[in-house]
């Protein structure tokens, strides 16, 4: 489900701990730009002993989210919940009351066939007592998929169990980092995690089943400084683009620009983009030079990567 910009929008998706105390005033001061989805996490950065304080947090700090946008504009960014368990979402979306009305969506840690179905009941369940749609972010770093003899079954099965809420999830999310460290893999700021056969060849598979269907975003690149941390992090998202990703994790707002900035589209790409998807149906060719001289369109071969590209420009901009 990509046939909306919705899906091409969350970009780049800033993580921080659901229990930080300073997050409403951050928001509500725009400390953090006015470009980014936020990412507020009760799994893995939160100690397990202290899950239920985090929640309290969490809803303290979202119905001040709330309270102050009803009064004074600011930018609100799509803001997606990191959950634990499936019982969490829909305890979540209860406790939150009106301020389930800022919330996108919950982000689904580990997802798998064991959790699957649970989760997406759960999604089905939120969006009954809602009013606005959530939606769903499920990340796919479970050690179920690094099995070659099993990886391509789980893959399709878990995207059958997906297509009863297709039109929830906007995102199919990868753990780069959960993945590296079953092999005790880490790359260093001059290197791309497409690098890495074992990992390249699980997002490859990820991308070729679910990517005609879904929005994938990009895995985290963990420097945000030192030594050409920022080349680094431009050379992935290349990659990522190439190979099929859209967005990344970010775990520190320095990355937040250089990720939008990677994702704007180039005045060629959106005039080409603009003239396949306008192509005159009555007439007799289907394929010209495009309007820089430089390379062949075709409206056959090159339609849904330019629709594709379409939505990119409006939801990132151009670049001349």
């Amino acid at each position: 489900m990509k046939n909306n910009i919705l899906y091409y929008s969350v970009g780049a998706l800033l993580y921080c701990p659901a229990n930080k105390k300073s997050l409403a005033d951050s928001i509500i001061s725009e400390k953090f730009g006015t470009s980014f989805s936020l990412a507020l996490c009760l799994e893995d950065t939160i100690n397990d002993n202290f899950v239920e304080e985090a929640e309290m947090i969490l809803n303290n700090s979202l119905h001040q989210i709330y309270i102050s946008y009803q009064t004074q504009p600011f930018y609100l960014p799509k803001i997606f919940v990191r959950v634990r368990n499936p019982k969490q979402i829909t305890r979540l979306t209860k406790t939150f009351g009106n301020a389930i009305e800022i919330v996108t969506g919950f982000i689904v840690p580990k997802f798998s066939t064991d959790n699957a179905s649970e989760y997406i009941n759960a999604i089905i369940k939120a969006n009954e007592i809602t009013s606005e749609p959530i939606y769903m972010m499920p990340i796919y770093e479970n050690s179920s998929i690094i099995d070659l003899r099993n990886r391509t079954d789980i893959l399709y099965g878990l995207k059958d169990s997906l297509s009863a809420i297709e039109d929830r999830v906007l995102n199919i999310r990868v753990g780069g980092n959960d993945l590296c460290h079953m092999f005790g893999f880490r790359r260093h700021s001059d290197e791309s995690i497409h690098k890495m056969k074992p990992i390249s060849n699980i997002f490859a598979d990820i991308i070729t089943i679910y990517g005609m269907d879904y929005v994938v975003s990009g895995p985290v690149w963990e420097y945000y400084s030192g030594n050409n941390w920022d080349i680094g992090l431009r050379q992935e998202i290349k990659d990522d683009k190439l190979c099929g990703f859209i967005g990344k994790t970010v775990i520190h707002p320095n990355q937040i620009s250089i990720i939008n900035d990677a994702y704007k589209v180039s005045q060629n790409d959106f005039n080409d983009a603009q003239a396949i998807r306008n192509w005159n149906q009555n007439s007799n060719a289907f394929v010209s030079g495009n309007l820089a001289k430089e390379r062949m369109n075709e409206y056959k071969t090159h339609n849904n990567w330019a629709q594709q590209t379409l939505f990119l420009a409006e939801a990132f901009g151009i670049t001349h």
